[in-house]
């Protein structure tokens, strides 16, 4: 009896369920890099672009959430006024956004 057990065969899985599940796990992650990766990517881009794009007198927001004006600018550094004769140094990749696409309250 034990020899019969020993010699049988085990189960095997439906022909081409190895494909689908493949075939899964990349619609999964081709889903991911559509909704997720590349819209963050664009969005980087889109910021990187705005902070190279600064000049004296721009209004800008700083990461903490600080409103100021651009005074100076460096290569990797912004003097930015935030009121009457009070400046911050702060890096150029703080700043994240223009206050004209805050929400407005």
């Amino acid at each position: 009896m034990l020899s019969v057990l020993l010699q049988s065969t085990p189960a095997q899985q439906p022909a081409g369920f190895g494909n689908f599940g493949l075939l899964f796990i990349v619609a999964i992650f081709a889903v991911m890099y559509l909704f997720m990766i590349r819209p963050q990517q664009k969005r980087q881009k889109e910021l990187r672009a705005f902070q190279n794009a600064l000049q004296k007198g721009s209004k800008v927001v700083i990461a903490g959430g600080i409103y100021g004006t651009v005074v100076e600018l460096k290569e990797t550094s912004v003097l930015v006024e935030v009121d009457n004769n009070v400046k911050l140094r702060v890096d150029k990749g703080s700043i994240v956004r223009d206050p004209s696409d805050a929400p407005a309250r």
